[in-house]
């Protein structure tokens, strides 16, 4: 039901759900499924932070010319950008665990209803069913 298949397409990469005739709507088998892609998909993550901070020791070096070192910042930044994304995708996923530790993981957050087991697997920190997303975001691009 778990297991994990490693390919290239993803940073985390796992074996789709598969439901059994009469089985409750998370249930603990679906609840262990997707803490085990949260989990590897947050080693992932911080795998990728201690990369950057080696690679920006490693590689820092103040260059005599402007070129160079203007090159080496713009990349720096865009590195840590991405970091910082992964850092508020990271406080998502510890969001989706702590849910899952108290029951209410898998329902919107809006109406109570159940997500799903299929948009969970492509998005497992969601939080809102796709009805409610989709107003959601009718709303914003009404406002923006």
């Amino acid at each position: 039901m778990t297991a994990n298949v490693k390919d290239h397409t993803s940073p985390f990469s796992f074996a789709p759900y598969v439901e059994k005739d009469g089985e409750e709507y998370m249930d603990e088998a679906q609840l262990a499924h997707f803490s085990s892609i949260l989990k590897n998909w947050k080693k992932e993550l911080m795998h990728e932070v201690d990369r950057t901070v080696v690679h920006m020791k490693d590689d820092a070096a103040n260059f005599p010319d402007p070129n160079d070192r203007a090159t080496q910042e713009s990349e720096f930044s865009l590195e840590l950008r991405t970091r910082d994304r992964e850092r508020r995708l990271i406080k998502k996923i510890d969001d989706a665990l702590k849910d899952i530790d108290s029951g209410d993981y898998g329902f919107c957050e809006t109406c109570g209803i159940e997500i799903g087991i299929r948009r969970l697997e492509a998005r497992p920190t969601a939080t809102l069913c796709i009805d409610c997303k989709t107003l959601d975001e009718i709303r914003e691009k009404q406002m923006g």
